[in-house]
């Protein structure tokens, strides 16, 4: 059965979403923020990646 999530859309993910959603691991995820190529913020005591970085990387605009 399939249920419908009125959930608003994700504007960051944490390192561990980031790698479910993208299908990369960890330190993969780390390599491309270590080389700029993924933007990444420390908020208090966590690191969150923009959707939409994380979404240029993907399709290859970063």
């Amino acid at each position: 059965m399939h249920t419908e999530t009125n959930d608003p859309p994700k504007i960051a993910y944490s390192i561990k979403e980031a790698c479910k959603a993208s299908s990369l691991g960890r330190t993969t995820i780390y390599s491309h923020i270590a080389a700029g190529r993924l933007l990444a913020r420390r908020i208090g005591g966590r690191t969150v990646i923009p959707a939409e970085s994380l979404h240029a990387l993907i399709a290859g605009g970063a």
